[in-house]
């Protein structure tokens, strides 16, 4: 049996300072899975498995699904097509997380005595994931059958190796592929996480709780 984190105790509440938490019908109107746009992009959420950082699933995942804003979504279904011209896809790792999920981090962090993560800004009780315009991926060479290209470090390590900047020869040019196309369609990298990618669109930002199933 799976592994799961405890649900926190505010896992539905909003924060003093964090954006409003919209109902589960907005969220379902809003939120695109990114597979119904492109069915070749290839999805991993590991949060739904132990196969993560806390070594438990997630609360707020019960399934293998990434969801994003529409317009992100639409907007990584053009990424994918711009890199198959070039023999390569995306594997997407994580995008909308529910807020229940980012306290389950948060209370972790605290809980094992990992609060430098939250200090060096690798885990925050406030994410563009749970509004659905942040996604955590890689490319895949689909030459080799979706095969993950080497990028230097695997996805959520919390060091300065995964910073952007910090890579050579093929692995900084793997990086330096993806962060084109990526940026080539409106998304913005995290320097300190050369997989996570965020996405604006108009308006103020709202949150989800709305279970990943």
């Amino acid at each position: 049996m799976l592994g799961v984190l405890a649900k926190p105790a505010r896992a539905q509440a909003v924060s003093d300072s964090g954006p409003p938490v919209a109902p589960d019908s907005v969220a379902r109107i809003l939120l695109a899975d990114v597979r119904s746009l492109d069915s070749t992009i290839i999805v991993e959420t590991r949060y739904a498995t132990t196969n993560n950082f806390t070594g438990a699933v997630l609360p707020g995942y019960e399934a293998n699904r990434a969801f994003l804003r529409r317009e992100a979504a639409e907007a990584l279904a053009r990424v994918e097509r711009r890199l198959g011209t070039e023999g390569m896809g995306l594997k997407v790792f994580d995008g909308y997380r529910p807020v229940r999920a980012t306290l389950g981090m948060v209370d972790w962090a605290r809980r094992t005595g990992q609060m430098h993560l939250i200090k060096n800004g690798y885990i925050a009780s406030h994410s563009r994931h749970n509004l659905g315009l942040a996604v955590d991926l890689t490319l895949v060479d689909r030459s080799a059958g979706g095969q993950e290209v080497d990028m230097g470090t695997p996805f959520d390590t919390f060091s300065p190796a995964a910073h952007y900047a910090n890579a050579t020869g093929s692995i900084l040019q793997h990086r330096q592929l993806l962060r084109s196309a990526m940026e080539a369609e409106g998304f913005k990298q995290y320097e300190q996480e050369w997989w996570h990618y965020s996405f604006e669109v108009p308006g103020p930002p709202v949150a989800f709780d709305m279970v990943v199933r």
